[in-house]
């Protein structure tokens, strides 16, 4: 099994990769601000602080591990702006300080810049809020920022259109940079399969130096 530590790992979709970690037995460490906020016990699971806008503290939490998942938000649009392309930056540089011993490198994207099959992007839907086109183009610039990155491998999952709680089926379908929806146009996956889909691609790479995304 493998090493795999977890930023965000009390997040809506980190704590569904860290659930999906430990049920296939792998060791897990769960990389958080305040350990306090994760009470789930289990032998294969340690706790610890970390910044993952901070390349030291990346770098110190990547040591030894097999894969660093990235799972962190922003919480609102501009918490996301001064978030996610930074910590993006922060872990390629902590990476980087690691050689040809630094882990795979996961993380969780955002579906704004998705193909919809009308040739446009997600994120050129009409009427969408403000707040919801800055978390869409705070992913976007980091998926930007990783497709230049030559020297340390990276994968970005980016989710269905919706993504929220729910059942575990263990089944998806993956694409490239096309929005997966169904026969009714509905593009969503649960959080639970999305964390499937994300281990499945820890244990079986697929995507090195690449997006994917997964929906039903």
């Amino acid at each position: 099994m493998s090493k795999i530590a977890i930023f965000g790992a009390n997040g809506t979709i980190g704590s569904r990769v860290l659930d999906e970690a430990l049920r296939r037995g792998h060791q897990v460490t769960a990389v958080v601000r305040d350990p306090a906020k994760i009470t789930k016990t289990d032998p294969n699971l340690t706790v610890t602080t970390g910044d993952i806008l901070d390349p030291a503290s990346v770098a110190a939490a990547a040591q030894g591990q097999d894969v660093l998942v990235s799972a962190v938000g922003g919480g609102d649009g501009p918490g996301h702006l001064a978030t996610i392309k930074p910590a993006a930056e922060a872990l390629v540089a902590g990476l980087r300080t690691l050689g040809e011993a630094a882990p795979r490198l996961i993380a969780v994207g955002g579906a704004g810049s998705l193909r919809t099959p009308d040739g446009k992007q997600v994120w050129d839907a009409e009427g969408l809020p403000e707040f919801l086109l800055q978390i869409m183009h705070a992913h976007g610039d980091a998926l930007d920022f990783y497709r230049t990155v030559t020297d340390v491998r990276w994968t970005n999952v980016s989710p269905a259109a919706l993504i929220e709680p729910g059942e575990r089926t263990g089944t998806y379908r993956t694409a490239l940079d096309d929005l997966v929806a169904d026969a009714e146009g509905t593009s969503r996956i649960t959080a639970e399969d999305y964390a499937v889909a994300l281990l499945d691609e820890a244990e079986k790479p697929q995507h090195i130096g690449e997006r994917f995304t997964v929906g039903y």
